[in-house]
């Protein structure tokens, strides 16, 4: 709890998976990729409840080893087009009905397998602030948008018009990009009308490009486990 108010944690964990067969329980230093998310929020003494929400069996087994509750979910939330924000708005209704009364929603996505409890805790903190409806966490962007282009007809232009592409770094403004291993909101603020998990008077919270690995493809994964050596886990 924060002030009083319940916290949930929610992390999505399909079946399917393009990329990496299987990548949600995939290992990462000798632990499914899973687990990291789990255990992270664990560490972290003002949730209240850590839910995995899955479409597929072996995923929940491995979720409730690692001591997560496991909520289970239809499989037109489990599509390769599905939002997650349709499989939140379903899971908080389901418990709504159960009688859970949660004012704050995190989701926790599996892919961001090296954030940290203080990442977690610094979003958290900022919801304390009443005005504050929501928040997510960023990292420098990985291109800054000045330095975009398109290409029409086989012809290059900026993609900003009359920004200057060729400036040095120093002269570009700061760019920042959405890092995937942190959302909280309020979650009488989801309503049906609203189109994103980051809504209202939200807030950001900046975190390392070290800590901001988002699993997508093997290349992310051996990129994980070289930071991971380098703390010193095997």
């Amino acid at each position: 709890m924060i002030q009083g108010k319940r916290v949930l944690a929610v992390i999505p964990a399909r079946g399917g998976s393009k990329s990496i067969p299987r990548k949600n329980i995939t290992p990462l230093a000798g632990k499914p990729l899973l687990c990291w998310t789990v255990e992270v929020a664990q560490q972290v003494g003002e949730i209240d409840r850590i839910i995995v929400s899955t479409d597929d069996d072996e995923i929940g087994r491995v979720a409730g080893e690692s001591g997560a509750e496991v909520y289970s979910r239809p499989s037109r939330l489990a599509a390769d087009d599905a939002l997650v924000i349709d499989t939140l708005r379903y899971l908080i209704e389901a418990l709504r009905n159960e009688g859970e009364s949660a004012d704050i929603v995190m989701l926790l996505e599996p892919t961001s397998p090296l954030r940290s409890a203080d990442d977690i805790r610094q979003c958290l903190a900022l919801l304390q602030d009443s005005a504050i409806d929501s928040v997510a966490t960023f990292k420098e962007a990985e291109l800054n948008p000045c330095r975009a282009w398109r290409i029409e007809n086989g012809q290059p232009d900026v993609f900003i018009p009359g920004v200057n592409p060729w400036l040095p770094r120093q002269k570009l403004p700061r760019a920042y990009q959405l890092n995937g291993a942190v959302y909280a909101f309020r979650a009488d603020g989801l309503t049906a009308d609203v189109p994103s998990i980051l809504f209202g008077n939200s807030a950001a919270v900046v975190m390392p490009a070290e800590r901001s690995v988002d699993i997508d493809g093997w290349n992310d994964v051996f990129l994980a486990e070289a930071i991971l050596a380098g703390r010193g886990v095997q």
